[in-house]
């Protein structure tokens, strides 16, 4: 099997961080994009979905972009000075941002990574079933919709409503959410 390659932002105006960083991700395992202003960073993370974002909060105080970014479907790693960490990933926690002292090992560093990859795999299922759930969810809503139609324009109880789409979809070898929308279409 061909390893997946996991796309990264790195934000960071520290120029040795970005060196070590770099030499950790390395392609064809990860794909770096680096920046080290927080401007052209929003931008980038609006304009496509990274797996991990790596945020370099400097001083310990400039954590308002990852926590900006928060709702993205990227696993977001904030880097913050050893001295703030209790305090800052405390504030931080709640909104599913990880953190890393710095100045870092570079094995603690490749943990947390890794970490930040299995959330990332583990959002990108979740994400997958919620979408499956919406369009059952609508797909029932249609049917519904359907059904109650039949029973107000052809005096159907639910039952016969129910047994009429299934046995149209059947019969005609269609889906019952394209029998619903011909039912909308001509009593809605």
């Amino acid at each position: 099997m061909e390893a997946e390659s996991h796309s990264v932002l790195l934000v960071s105006r520290d120029s040795k961080i970005v060196s070590q960083i770099s030499a950790f991700l390395v392609p064809p395992l990860f794909e770096l994009t680096t920046t080290s202003d927080f401007n052209e960073a929003r931008r980038l993370a609006t304009e496509r979905t990274f797996n991990i974002i790596i945020a370099d909060s400097g001083d310990g105080y400039d954590t308002d972009f990852a926590i900006n970014i928060a709702d993205s479907y990227s696993t977001i790693l904030l880097l913050v000075p050893n001295e703030h960490f209790d305090e800052i990933s405390y504030r931080v926690e709640g909104y599913g941002i990880l953190t890393i002292t710095k100045p870092f090992e570079p094995f603690y560093f490749y943990n947390m990574v890794k970490i930040a990859i299995a959330v990332q795999y583990k959002v990108q299922v979740l994400s997958s079933q919620t979408t499956k759930l919406k369009v059952k969810m609508e797909e029932i809503k249609l049917v519904n919709r359907a059904k109650m139609l039949l029973m107000s324009n052809m005096n159907m109880s639910e039952q016969e409503a129910h047994r009429y789409i299934e046995k149209e979809a059947m019969d005609r070898g269609m889906k019952r959410t394209a029998i619903s929308e011909e039912i909308i279409k001509t009593y809605g």
